[in-house]
Order: C-alpha cells, then sequence, then structure tokens
C-alpha cells in the first residue's frame, strides 16, 4: 500500500467557488507560475505518485461557499486519478484545509476524532501553562488534525494528519517584537504536539496501527529557540523519552547528525537570496507497522534520482508546490 502527504501551496486558488479548476492563464498564487501551469504539475504528481491515499496539506478551503470535497474530487476526475473520494475533518477558517484523497476500491475512510478527559477533541481546547505563571492557557488548533479511521484490506489503520503552527514571527515590527512574537510561538507549536502525542500514546495503549503525518513546521535542529526549550515538537511527538515510539527516518537522521547532508522536504523562494530547504513534512509510524519494513521517499526533484531523472517529472514537482511529496510503502 502507498500513503503519502503533500503539502500544496496555495491548492485552493486553482478552484472556483463551484468547485471547478480554474485552467487558465491567469497567475496562480505561487510567484511566476499560471494557474494552468500548477494545475498540470499537480496532475503530473498526483499521477506519477499513483498512491492508494494521499493526506493533503494545504487542501481547498471548506466554507459557506465552497467544499474542499467538491474540489478535490473534480481535479481526480479531471486527470483520472483512481483516488476518486476525499474526506475532511473539523474545518477551518485559514482557507487550508488537511483532507484526505484516497482510492475508494483499495481503502475506506472515515472523519474518526477521539477525545478523552486529559486529551479533547482536536476542535476544542487544551489547557496548559505556557508563561509559567501558574495559570493554564487555552491552546487550539488552527487547523484541526484531521483523525481517520482507515479499513485496508488487512484490517484497521489510524491516519492523524497534521498543520501544526508555524512559528514565523509574522506581523512583527523590528527584531525585539520577532523574537518575543517567535518565543509565544514556539510555546504554542511544542504544546500542540504535547497534545497531540497524548493521542498518539492512546492508540499506541491499545495496540493500534497508526500513522501520522504532514507538516510539522518545525523539526530537530530547524531554528535557534529549539535550544532555548531543549527540543523540537517533532521529538515530542515521535516520543523521544518513551518506550513507545513513533519512527520517521528523515527525523532519525536529522536527530542523528550536526554536520552534512541533511534530507529536506521543502524549498522556499527568497528574494535576492538563494532558496532556503527545510525538512518539515514527516510520515512517522507505529511499532507494529515498523516491523513490515516499510519504505520512504522524498519526492525532492534535485534529491531523489528517480524524480531527477524523470524530466517532465522534476518540472512538475517544482511548479506544483513549494513542499515535495513525501511517500510510504507498507505491506498491509
Amino acid at each position: 500500500m502507498r500513503i503519502a502527504t503533500y503539502n500544496v501551496e496555495w491548492f485552493n486558488s486553482l478552484f472556483d467557488d463551484d468547485g471547478r479548476l480554474i485552467d487558465d492563464d491567469s497567475w496562480s498564487s505561487r510567484w511566476n507560475v499560471t494557474k494552468a501551469g500548477q494545475t498540470a504539475a499537480l496532475g503530473a504528481v498526483f499521477s506519477a505518485m499513483d498512491a492508494d491515499a494521499v493526506m493533503i496539506i494545504e487542501a481547498p478551503d471548506t466554507s459557506r461557499r465552497r467544499s474542499a470535497i467538491k474540489a478535490l474530487t473534480g481535479f481526480a476526475a479531471a486527470f483520472g486519478l483512481r483516488t476518486t473520494d476525499a474526506l475532511t475533518g473539523f474545518v477551518n477558517d485559514t482557507q487550508q484545509e488537511i483532507a484526505l484523497l484516497y482510492d475508494p476500491t483499495v481503502v475506506q475512510a472515515i472523519h474518526d476524532p477521539q477525545e478523552s478527559p486529559d486529551c479533547p477533541r482536536f476542535d476544542q481546547t487544551y489547557q496548559r501553562d505556557l508563561n509559567v505563571d501558574a495559570a493554564p492557557d487555552a491552546i487550539r488548533w488552527s487547523k484541526p488534525p484531521l483523525e481517520v479511521a482507515l479499513t485496508t484490506p488487512s484490517g484497521p489503520l489510524r491516519l492523524i494528519g497534521v498543520h501544526a503552527k508555524s512559528k514565523a514571527p509574522h506581523g512583527a515590527e523590528g527584531n525585539a517584537e520577532a523574537i518575543r512574537i517567535s518565543i509565544e510561538n514556539r510555546r504554542k507549536q511544542l504544546a500542540q504536539c504535547i497534545w497531540l502525542r497524548k493521542r498518539v500514546e492512546q492508540h499506541l495503549a491499545a495496540g493500534d496501527d497508526l500513522i501520522v503525518l504532514g507538516d510539522f513546521n518545525d523539526g530537530p535542529g530547524l531554528d535557534e529557540y529549539e535550544k532555548l526549550f531543549g527540543r523540537s515538537g517533532v521529538e515530542i511527538v515521535l516520543g523521544e523519552n518513551s518506550h513507545q515510539k513513533l519512527f520517521d527516518p528523515h527525523a532519525r537522521m536529522a536527530l542523528g547528525r550536526r554536520l552534512g547532508a541533511m534530507p529536506v522536504t521543502a524549498r522556499f523562494k527568497r528574494k535576492d537570496a538563494p532558496y532556503l530547504q527545510a525538512l518539515l513534512d514527516y510520515i512517522m509510524v507505529s511499532p507494529g507497522l515498523l516491523v513490515k519494513s516499510p519504505r520512504w521517499q522524498i519526492w525532492h526533484p534535485f534529491d531523489h534520482p528517480d524524480c531527477y531523472h524523470n524530466v517532465p517529472l522534476r518540472d512538475a514537482l517544482l511548479l506544483a508546490s513549494d513542499h515535495f511529496p513525501v511517500v510510504l510503502d507498507v505491506s498491509l
């Protein structure tokens, strides 16, 4: 079975309010890319992946006038994809949903949010003291994780799609405010990951096969504020001090290195500066899946040999998004 996660930059901008692709030469929200160009590139990437299920991060918007499911199923039909069904969870107001696009002839999927007294549903709030003032703060997800109960030919599988809070100091005026906002965002991001880890532990205690996948906007060694707090959100979700750990080989590589080549899943254009590359996207698997010899791939157009030598696919990956798909193949 092939399961992937893919953050598609400004996917929402490619559809009108009726969920139809805007397949013309107007500019997309990506720099110097037309809507027709980005749409064709995404069709090529999704077709080449040929995954049984794709967790789409920054999926099209669901609101009073728009439907992510309608947009995604229309997209699949336009390119003849076998992932003809789509699933969303709790909607948000960022115009960036988390959605699962899947092949209904291989798997069945339902939104199945969990909750417990010490780990509320992800559309609710989680109380945690962020400021060390003995007063709990209400933590919320701007994009609540998508909890999926997946039925596969060999049995049940749990998926949790994640888009964790960005730590970038958006709106800061001056260096001092940027530092303050960065630290505040880091605290919120870590609290979200602690909340997520509690849900992970509940599934592991129940013996569930589990995959946590998506964009964490974080990772070991990603910024200087990790030194202040001692760990990254990714390490928290993996369960660095637990006997029941999740596993992602790219996170393992990043955690074990201070120098040398690092895996990356995103490539950002900066004005008058070289591209910035980062490891932001992960597929973490539970111990029961790890023994099935899963295989991970980052479809980086320059780092993955097959993607590099397939020039049309390489070009499509560069046009489609500023993130690249992470693909997991596992025998189920």
